[in-house]
Order: structure tokens, then C-alpha cells, then sequence
């Protein structure tokens, strides 16, 4: 279908720096998944902490002024030195610690595009990724094989979902905002259809027993993951009619689509309005594709 163009646009300001200012107060508490492997909370997107025999392997590391604080969290759990940071994506709520955690000397692993975002924005040379990677990627520690696994266009353009082989966790990054609605950061490479794609092919490759920490919100599992597929399988099904109409952005708000979830799934980093104004506007304007 030819499409029109829409009179309205959609202008969005999400900030990109740390949301909390009174840093004292918050804490960083961990939930043990399985023997070995933990999912840290605090600040920012959810962590994931390998420990074992070969040292701590780390994925994301929050916001900058907490890096202390994760680090006293850690030695908790292990009393070993980390070996590795991996993350998942760009945003410097997964990635605001880099700089500190590098200038320790620890090295620092992601996506090609993820690399290349943080030194396009002037990331300082710490803060960086020291080895970086195009699809996949396999770090052999712990008596284990955590496996990454790239998508082009989700969340970002640099996610990648981390599989710990023989434990039966992964843990999925912002590719998965459990009990909200996701954030689709389309500047930054993603897309709604991709966010979907993933979810899908996720499902595919996990089991019923599979835990899976998301990139925020609870630890959850295989069940989880279903009702969120679920539930952007309805939004989708919801909102493409009516980008198919060519209906602008604010007459698709008027006809509050989305009224059945904005209470339950629009309490988290997404409001409902700007959450609409995203996946709206990419829908319609992937429509031929």
C-alpha cells in the first residue's frame, strides 16, 4: 500500500543519562537463580553474575555511581576478581559503569554496534569494549558455556541474548522489560517488528524449566516470556489496523487502543503515551515492508 504522510510527528526526548539522583539510598540486592549464578538489582537494567571456579563474569553494570556499591554486592558472592563485562546493549544504564570497571583493568566485551555507538557519542577509551563481536560469541568459564547471540534491530541495533549453557538461564537484556511495556529505541537501530522477532525465536530455543533474567522487572521463565509475547502479539494486532487506515499518530491516540494494558504494563519506563508513539509510528511506517 502507498502510504501518505502523516501530519503528525513523533518528537521524542528520552534521556540517555541516570534517572536517580539520590544514589545513598539505593541498593543493590541479588537474586540467586541457580548454584553459581545470580541476578543483581539496583539501579538500571537488571545483572547477571557468573561466579566460579575461573572468576566472575559480569553482564551489564548500571549506572556510574554505582559501580562501588555492585562491586561490594559482588564480593559477597565471590571474593574472586571479575574477568569479564559484557553488555547486552548501549544504553548507559547497562553500560554507565564501564568506564570505572575498565580503568580497573577489567576488559570490557560487546557488540560490534555496540562499540561503535558508545565511541560515536565520546565514550572515553576505558569505557569502551576491548573485544567486540558481529553475531555470535562464546566465553568457556565457570564449568559452563555462555553463549551470545546477536539481533540486528530490536531493542537496539547491538542486543544481544546471553545463554548459560548447563544452568538453563539466559538472561535477555532490555529485549525483555518484564510486567511493562518494552522500549523500542528506534534511533538507536530498533524496531518494533524486531522486538517481536526476537521474543519469538527466544521461545523457540528455550524450555519450560528455562529461568530467564530480563532486562528489567522480576526473574521470570519460559511462562513469562509467553505472556509478554503474548501481550505485544495483542498491541501489534491492535495498532496495525489502524496505522493501515492512515490514521495520524493523535487521531490513533484518540481511539485509546491500548486502554486495556496502559494500567498494568504502563507503570514502568515506558508511559503509555510515549510507549504508543513509538510503536505506532514504526508500525506505520513499516507498512510495506
Amino acid at each position: 500500500m502507498k502510504k501518505t504522510v502523516l501530519a503528525t510527528a513523533v518528537a521524542l526526548s528520552l534521556p540517555t543519562g541516570a534517572f536517580a539522583q539520590d544514589w545513598d539510598n539505593i541498593e543493590i540486592t541479588n537474586i540467586k537463580v541457580t548454584d553459581g549464578l545470580y541476578m543483581l538489582m539496583g539501579e538500571g537494567g537488571n545483572l547477571g553474575v557468573s561466579i566460579g571456579e575461573d572468576g566472575v563474569f559480569l553482564i551489564d553494570d548500571q549506572y556510574a555511581p554505582l559501580t562501588e556499591k555492585i562491586l561490594a554486592a559482588i564480593h559477597e558472592l565471590s571474593t574472586d576478581e571479575i574477568h569479564f563485562v559484557f553488555n547486552t546493549h548501549y544504553h548507559d544504564d547497562h553500560t554507565g559503569g564501564n568506564e570505572n570497571l575498565g580503568k580497573k583493568g577489567i576488559d570490557i566485551v560487546a557488540h560490534d554496534n555496540v562499540y561503535k555507538r558508545l565511541s560515536d557519542s565520546g565514550s572515553p577509551k576505558e569505557a569502551l569494549p576491548i573485544i567486540s563481536f558481529n553475531d555470535k560469541l562464546t566465553f568457556h568459564m565457570n564449568g559452563i558455556h555462555m553463549k551470545t547471540k546477536h539481533y540486528h534491530s530490536a531493542h537496539t541495533d547491538g542486543d544481544s541474548v546471553v545463554y548459560f549453557e548447563g544452568k538453563n538461564v539466559i538472561h535477555m537484556g532490555d529485549t525483555m522489560f518484564n510486567e511493562a511495556y518494552p522500549y523500542v529505541d528506534v534511533p538507536g537501530g530498533g524496531s518494533w517488528q524486531g522486538i517481536l522477532d526476537l521474543a519469538k525465536d527466544t521461545l523457540a530455543t528455550i524450555d519450560d524449566e528455562t529461568q530467564i533474567i530480563p532486562g528489567h522487572g522480576p526473574l521470570t521463565n519460559k511462562a513469562g516470556l509467553q505472556i509478554y509475547y503474548d501481550v505485544l502479539l495483542d498491541i501489534d494486532s491492535l495498532l496495525r489496523p489502524v496505522a493501515k487506515q492512515g490514521l495520524s499518530l493523535e487521531d490513533a491516540k484518540k481511539l485509546s487502543p491500548l486502554a486495556k494494558y496502559d494500567g498494568d504494563y504502563g507503570n514502568g519506563f515506558m508511559d503509555p503515551d510515549t510507549f504508543i508513539s513509538i510503536v505506532y509510528m514504526d508500525i506505520y511506517n513499516h507498512l510495506d515492508n
